[in-house]
């Protein structure tokens, strides 16, 4: 029988804004569109959908990404994809386009798309040139191989990147480590461009940052920064190839279940070994989990990193909670929704160190202002087989999703305006995610 996450009915009425972002919001009632290209992916608000309504829309193939405390669903497609919801008898309001306009004055290069975002290769050639240019504070590592890789078809190495004041047995991947560490990583669906950016502009803000901003120094005298910019980078090469209009390639680059299209592939964050198995089993649905538990090259890869980097400080038994002297955090980043998500994902039950993450989550909300949660507090559905579950469940680290930008606008949604990296999406995380690092030597402290 097919499996599939469950969509929890939320408690609360009120919609999740967050102030003060500058954030340009469009309209769920006002639909520009009537010069629309009937076949352009646009994001489509539901309303009035039942908790069941929703898990059906999912169920049935729909790119559900948000089920809100209205009772209303996001679902991305086009005219077609509208029409179907009609025929269900669901009043489907456009929302938001996905691919905004590019700065026609910007030409992208070799190494840049979509008005500036960086392709997977300047990403690698980015780690490179901060480790040589700074090898005092960083070593590059190749923890993993992507999908394609794995067959002999092109691909890439999945590359992290250590920062630090390195001493002597810093930065090995040994997770008996003298310093506490924080883990990140980025793009692991590859739609969600603009992480892999806040990625990219953190590891420069501290190798460049050290010696001359004050928290950034003490940060990297005491503590391991480990990031991995690009976690998916068949799929991000996807999404490159469309240039001004970028692919929504979501999954990895798996294409052996057979024909779907441009939904082939597998979720990699529904493909981890903690509590995998009850998301979807259709290889074309967007949250497809894999044949199997850590069936894919990339979440192996991540899995064993993470275990090479982390000590193992919880018990197997999910009633169990980290103990308080436990260390590390990590953070992986999604877009979107202005959410800052905390175990569990798998059931509604709360974790055993529910309170003590959701004190850390929000410090973290200060900067960023995001609303601080499990699922059902925040993206209104469970999950199996994510990454922080497993971080979590599996090693006892203090771990978090931030969910970054808004619904809809030039700054929102899956393909923001490349200048809202600085301007809005960058500006309101920095802060959090040194806070998430300063942390990692005592997250669970009361």
């Amino acid at each position: 029988m097919k499996t599939r996450r469950k969509l929890i009915s939320l408690l609360s009425a009120a919609a999740v804004v967050a102030a003060g972002t500058g954030l340009i919001v469009g309209s769920a009632n006002a639909d520009p569109g009537s010069d629309r290209n009937p076949g352009e992916q646009v994001a489509w608000k539901v309303p009035g959908l039942t908790g069941k309504q929703a898990t059906s829309l999912e169920d049935d193939g729909f790119d559900l990404v948000d089920y809100e405390d209205d009772g209303s669903a996001i679902v991305i497609g086009d005219e077609k994809v509208a029409d179907k919801l009609r025929d269900k008898g669901m009043k489907p309001k456009f929302l938001d386009t996905i691919v905004k306009p590019v700065d026609k004055d910007y030409k992208d290069t070799a190494d840049t798309y979509y008005g500036g975002y960086h392709t997977v290769t300047a990403h690698e050639e980015h780690l490179d040139k901060v480790a040589s240019e700074h090898s005092d504070l960083a070593k590059v590592y190749d923890i993993g191989d992507s999908w394609l890789k794995t067959k002999g078809e092109g691909g890439h190495d999945i590359k992290a990147i250590c920062i630090t004041k390195i001493a002597d047995g810093d930065c090995e991947q040994k997770p008996d480590s003298k310093k506490p560490r924080f883990s990140m990583i980025a793009q692991m669906h590859a739609r969600e461009i603009a992480t892999g950016e806040v990625a990219w502009k953190f590891i420069d803000k501290l190798t460049t940052g050290y010696g001359q901003d004050d928290a950034v120094t003490k940060l990297l005298d005491s503590t391991e920064v480990w990031v991995v910019p690009i976690a998916n980078p068949d799929g991000v090469d996807i999404v490159a190839s469309g240039g001004d209009n970028p692919i929504l390639q979501r999954k990895n680059a798996n294409d052996s279940a057979g024909d779907c299209g441009e939904s082939k592939g597998v979720d990699l964050n529904r493909n981890s070994s903690f509590k995998w198995g009850d998301d979807s089993d259709d290889p074309c649905a967007e949250t497809y989990q894999g044949t199997a538990a850590k069936s894919e090259p990339e979440t192996a890869g991540l899995e064993e990193w993470f275990q090479n980097i982390h000590p193992d400080q919880r018990e197997d038994d999910p009633s169990s909670p980290a103990p308080n002297d436990a260390r590390d955090t990590m953070i992986t980043l999604h877009s979107y929704g202005q959410y800052i998500i905390i175990p569990w994902g798998f059931t509604e039950d709360q974790s055993p160190n529910d309170a003590q993450l959701r004190a850390l989550g929000e410090k973290m909300s200060e900067s960023n202002g995001y609303k601080v949660g499990t699922n059902g507090d925040t993206v209104g559905y469970s999950t199996s087989g994510t990454t922080d579950d497993f971080t979590y469940g599996q090693l006892g680290v203090a771990s978090f999703t931030f969910e970054m930008g808004a619904d809809s606008g030039d700054c929102g949604g899956f393909l923001p305006v490349y200048e809202c990296v600085d301007s809005t999406l960058w500006k309101e995380n920095e802060g959090a995610l040194m806070t998430a690092a300063e942390a990692a030597k005592a997250p669970y402290a009361e």
